[in-house]
């Protein structure tokens, strides 16, 4: 019998032969969420603006009002694409008082990176850069005191020419 369940198919005594109907069906379903795997990951990430947010939480956890400021976007747009990313699976979070903070997720770190080796940094993406460690420096002071559990930031992984 095949149970579907959080994207993922579990089988159990199933026979396996190419003749049963119920074993057909789950290997198209497998290959429909596979599919639909992919292409959630890739229009997640096909949007400039969530292209840009991925990269900058690539290496350090940031709430939805410190990627604003740093976008320069109003907390609604930048919030209604972090839940794009989110719901595509790509992000870890942790909630502290009022504030969620979003890091990639560690299973999605080496396929971004392998992207990102293959796409040099834009003028923009350093200008984010850049607007992201002066927001980090004022994080303390600010309304949003960072995150616990995803305060470690990670080695930096942009491609710098």
């Amino acid at each position: 019998m095949a149970v579907a369940g959080h994207g993922r198919i579990s089988v159990g005594r199933l026979d396996r032969s190419g003749n049963n109907p119920l074993y057909m069906t789950w290997v198209l379903v497998t290959i429909d969420f596979v599919m639909t795997d992919a292409v959630t990951f890739f229009r997640a990430v096909s949007d400039e603006t969530r292209w840009r947010i991925v990269r900058l939480v690539m290496d350090r956890a940031l709430c939805v009002c410190e990627l604003a400021d740093i976008l320069e976007m109003p907390q609604s747009s930048v919030s209604s694409h972090v839940q794009i990313i989110r719901k595509a699976g790509l992000l870890e979070s942790e909630t502290c008082g009022k504030w969620t903070y979003f890091r990639i997720a560690r299973g999605n770190l080496a396929l971004l990176k392998a992207i990102l080796k293959n796409f040099p940094d834009s003028e923009i993406h350093a200008r984010d850069a850049i607007r992201s460690e002066a927001r980090l420096a004022v994080r303390e002071t600010s309304c949003c005191q960072g995150p616990v559990r995803l305060a470690k930031a990670r080695k930096s992984i942009t491609n710098t020419p």
